[in-house]
């Protein structure tokens, strides 16, 4: 797998016009202008912003196929697996290429960290909906625009300002989807919830640690980030606050057939140690867990 440090070597590898900026570039295309015969893999040190509309072929980074049923937003972040396969397009689409040294000295270098959607997995796209991809498209033509001037002092930080602006229209896109995709979103705490039950029933036969929101979100097939984003819309809690209710309740349940000693519990449950499952048993619950287990002996 080629790893780009350049945006340059990434145009050459696409086959598209070099860039008239080495740390910022735009790339756009229509339908015939990607053969649909090619494959492409990589990693980078750049942030890439793409919109596109696939008639055949497939765009994946991680594990799994994009979902590119409709017009989408897709986002890549630097050091990130990407793959193109056979990429064809139905329509147009952009991509926008950004250097993390292009954002060095700019309140967008840490801003743009901030949003959930640069840690999708594959298997989510940004859809969009055509008033939706009217604003993206009017905001990619300005930043493109920009781009293709004469370059002087001001040049950069208005192709911020355009970048800063369309990833907060396509943050509001995104909460917005989750809304609207209550469907495929809904079921995302019920298949969590029984994950969980699962991974505790193996628990009970081998000695294995505590569940984590990385072990979770691969067993999903989507980001950590975007695990909990879903289950905050669905919910108001986050993946890990979701995790401690339920080994607090599997906890409770225990205590309360008083078989077992909190040092077995803890073990059941998964911790390394009976003070660390204390001390979130008396965060959540208010009382120790033997001041818990004494209420039901006596």
């Amino acid at each position: 797998m080629k790893h780009f440090t350049k945006i340059s070597e990434l145009h050459e590898a696409l086959g598209v016009t070099p860039p008239e900026h080495p740390l910022f570039s735009v790339a756009y295309g229509e339908r015939g202008t990607c053969d649909g015969n090619s494959i492409l893999e990589f990693s980078s040190e750049f942030y890439i912003v793409g919109f596109k509309k696939l008639k055949s072929g497939s765009m994946q980074y991680g594990k799994t196929k994009y979902d590119h049923d409709r017009g989408s937003m897709s986002f890549v972040k630097p050091r990130q697996k990407v793959a193109f396969k056979n990429v064809e397009l139905e329509e147009k689409g952009f991509l926008v290429l950004i250097h993390e040294d292009f954002l060095t000295g700019t309140a967008f270098y840490n801003e743009i960290k901030k949003y959930s959607y640069f840690d999708y997995e594959v298997n989510e796209a940004l859809h969009l909906s055509p008033t939706e991809e009217d604003i993206i498209w009017n905001l990619y033509f300005s930043i493109e625009k920009e781009y293709k001037n004469n370059t002087d002092e001001l040049s950069n930080s208005i192709i911020i300002s355009h970048l800063d602006a369309m990833l907060k229209y396509a943050q509001r896109f995104y909460k917005r989807q989750f809304i609207n995709r209550t469907q495929l979103s809904g079921s995302t705490i019920t298949k969590f919830n029984e994950l969980l039950t699962a991974n505790f029933e193996e628990r009970k036969m081998k000695d294995i640690g505590l569940p984590t929101v990385a072990f979770m979100a691969e067993k999903l097939h989507i980001s950590s980030r975007y695990l909990t984003d879903v289950l905050k819309q669905e919910t108001g809690k986050t993946a890990l606050e979701l995790i401690h209710l339920f080994l607090i309740a599997e906890a409770k349940n225990m205590l309360t057939e008083g078989d077992l000693n909190i040092s077995e519990i803890s073990h059941l449950l998964g911790f390394e140690n009976t003070t660390y499952f204390s001390r979130l048993f008396k965060k959540e619950v208010g009382i120790t867990p033997n001041q818990f287990k004494g209420r039901f002996l006596n």
